[in-house]
């Protein structure tokens, strides 16, 4: 395994000109590192208790791991860090958090730091990456599933300890589990945007988790979750906004798909597929059960 700090950087290109000035590169400096953990505290609230140091940043960059940057000239506008090891006698990369300047959104940075993570990792011989998400955040959803092609292994209740991040507070830290296959010719596909993933064999599957009233407003159901075939689970697109403003229906939302979520996971379903309806923007994940479970 090559750790060498100064390890020439994969180059990864940008979708847009609106990239075009941005570069993605390892971190190297201790003014970088530390800008890395000014950052994180922009994005998760100065209270935040998970913060990784600068120090433990670098040591990270020496034994493996990885801490990469966007940068537009010497401004840091997002990041990329995780730490590699071994799972089941194979090399593998935990890829502990991922942010982008709020500012700076939109742009596909966080898919650019993603592609850079990747091709760095395949360099080193690692295959396979995880990370963890929420499944409420619809745009990381996105971005995981139609942007990268990982997929989804578990749903983990309170996976973390609430570390005092305002993006958490009400919600409670329940997560999803994700794999990166990162050699996979599937993956290799939906990351260069030839073979997006089609929601079409889905979208008249039952959603068992929320229903329409006549006036057309989404209500939550939390009545029997009944075996489908196949079937799809609600989101909202903006839950941050919700928590902002409706901070109960925020939780109503969390313990309402956590039901549905471990019920349905640990009932032999597998998540295939997220998509936003274009013209309603509701969101869904579309599930299946395996046939040894039918």
């Amino acid at each position: 395994m090559n750790t060498k700090e100064d390890q020439s950087s994969v180059s990864v290109s940008a979708d847009s000109s609106n990239n075009a000035e941005v570069n993605i590169r390892r971190l190297s400096t201790l003014e970088e590192y530390e800008e890395c953990v000014k950052l994180q505290k922009e994005i998760w609230g100065n209270d935040y208790k998970d913060c990784v140091p600068g120090s433990i940043l670098k040591i990270s960059q020496k034994i493996g791991g990885l801490v990469a940057g966007a940068f537009e000239g010497d401004r840091l506008l997002g990041f990329v860090y995780g730490l590699t090891g071994v799972f089941d006698g194979e090399l593998a990369h935990w890829s502990h958090m991922l942010a982008v300047r709020k500012e700076a959104r939109g742009k596909g940075l966080a898919k650019l730091l993603k592609l850079y993570q990747r091709e760095f990792l395949l360099s080193m011989g690692v295959r396979i990456a995880f990370w963890t998400y929420d499944p409420l955040v619809a745009r990381n959803a996105n971005l995981n599933i139609n942007g990268l092609g990982a997929g989804i292994t578990e749903y983990v209740k309170d996976m973390y300890v609430d570390a005092g991040s305002d993006l958490h507070r009400g919600l409670g830290m329940d997560r999803f589990i994700v794999a990166w296959h990162l050699g996979d010719e599937m993956v290799a596909q939906i990351v260069s945007g030839k073979n997006l993933p089609r929601p079409d064999r889905y979208i008249s599957s039952p959603v068992v988790n929320t229903a329409v009233d006549k006036d057309g407003s989404v209500f939550l159901v939390d009545s029997d979750l009944p075996y489908y075939p196949m079937l799809r689970i609600e989101i909202p697109l903006d839950i941050e906004s919700i928590q902002a403003s409706f901070f109960d229906l925020g939780s109503r939302w969390r313990t309402n798909t956590r039901r549905a979520f471990l019920r349905y996971m640990e009932g032999g379903y597998k998540v295939d597929a997220f998509y936003i309806e274009q013209h309603s923007r509701r969101c869904y994940y579309c599930l299946t059960r395996s046939r040894e479970n039918n």
